[in-house]
């Protein structure tokens, strides 16, 4: 049949036809490309679970919380501190992310404040924030050697742990906790720094549930106040920052380029840049 000899139904069906085709091909290329960058971003978490001492083996109730000497001593610094930290998650999880918290020292106090989120507080009916005034700040998280993020000592630190508290005090999602893609204790901590945008905390891209944002809001300043991200319930978004760069999130797993550190984002291995591995993720 030539094109004449068409009939206006077979015309149609025909178009149908070819539109079909072209969008199965549109469809299978785009699953392959989103397949494709999702197994490339889980190059990092594999190679810390096989080569970043992450202990399969462990049980939590006989792993060490000691104190790993991070912190000033109360008694040697006077002055008020903040500190934030972060350390690989227990056991595989370990392999994509960080669980991260705040220590506060008043000015000439004898002991630390640290404000974090548990997700196990739920089971007993109570809030996920908790804070504790006893035992140290610097805390190994179930083996997990700490890393210290951000610092700040001295002048106008005292008022910076006011607003601090305030903002613990006002998070939101105490009666909430999801480990994938939050809320979680990175987004307690992420929400702690956007209140406090003095704290200029850049958050590693292993701080899975840094990006996580409550439906209805999508557009908020990164942790570190330096730029805007835009997120879509923590799984798709990016981030641009002077501290964080360029960020891009796929389903919790963070890449980019920071520019400020010269430095790539990796999921899993963190900031890897001239001389650095992260495999500790921060």
């Amino acid at each position: 049949m030539n094109e004449v000899e068409r009939t206006p139904a077979a015309s149609t069906s025909l178009a149908c036809a070819t539109r079909f085709a072209y969008l199965s091909r549109l469809a299978f290329r785009v699953t392959a490309a989103f397949m494709t960058t999702v197994l490339l971003l889980l190059i990092g978490p594999l190679a810390v679970l096989a080569f970043g001492g992450i202990d399969l083996d462990a049980h939590w109730s006989t792993a060490s919380r000691a104190s790993t000497g991070l912190a000033p001593s109360p008694a040697a610094e006077p002055a008020a501190v903040v500190q934030v930290y972060g350390a690989r998650t227990f056991n595989w999880r370990g392999a994509f992310g960080l669980h991260t918290w705040i220590a506060t020292k008043r000015e000439n106090a004898e002991h630390y404040t640290v404000h974090h989120v548990l997700g196990w507080n739920l089971r007993r009916g109570g809030s996920v924030v908790s804070t504790s005034r006893s035992g140290p700040p610097d805390f190994l998280w179930f083996d997990a050697r700490p890393g210290v993020l951000a610092e700040l000592r001295g002048d106008g630190v005292e008022e910076l742990i006011d607003r601090i508290e305030a903002a613990v005090a006002s998070y939101p999602y105490t009666d909430r906790y999801s480990a994938w893609p939050g809320p979680n204790s990175n987004t307690f901590v992420a929400w702690i720094a956007r209140e406090v945008p003095q704290l200029g905390l850049d958050l590693p891209p292993t701080a899975i549930g840094k990006d996580w944002l409550p439906p209805g809001r999508y557009l908020v300043p990164t942790p570190s106040g330096t730029g805007w991200q835009l997120s879509f319930h923590g799984v798709l978004g990016v981030a641009v920052g002077r501290s964080e760069g360029i960020e891009i999130n796929l389903l919790g797993l963070n890449a980019g380029f920071d520019l400020d550190d010269f430095a790539l984002r990796l999921p899993g291995l963190g900031r890897v840049g001239p001389g650095r591995l992260a495999l500790d993720g921060t």
